[in-house]
């Protein structure tokens, strides 16, 4: 039964940091960048476009 009541918890509760996180745009852009899809100078422009945008936002 405790093997049961473990499973509930873990796969039908959000648990902080784990599932269902939602990435950022900044998080998305940094993978982007990780992986050498787009370079540094490219990196950079675009997070200042995302970071000025966040400003206005707030």
């Amino acid at each position: 039964m405790g093997w049961w009541f473990a499973w509930i918890f873990a796969v039908h509760y959000n648990i902080p940091g784990q599932r269902n996180r939602k990435n950022s745009p900044l998080d998305v852009l940094l993978k982007c960048f990780a992986a050498g899809e787009i370079g540094k100078e490219e990196y950079e422009e675009r997070k200042k476009i995302i970071e000025m945008e966040l400003i206005k936002r707030s």
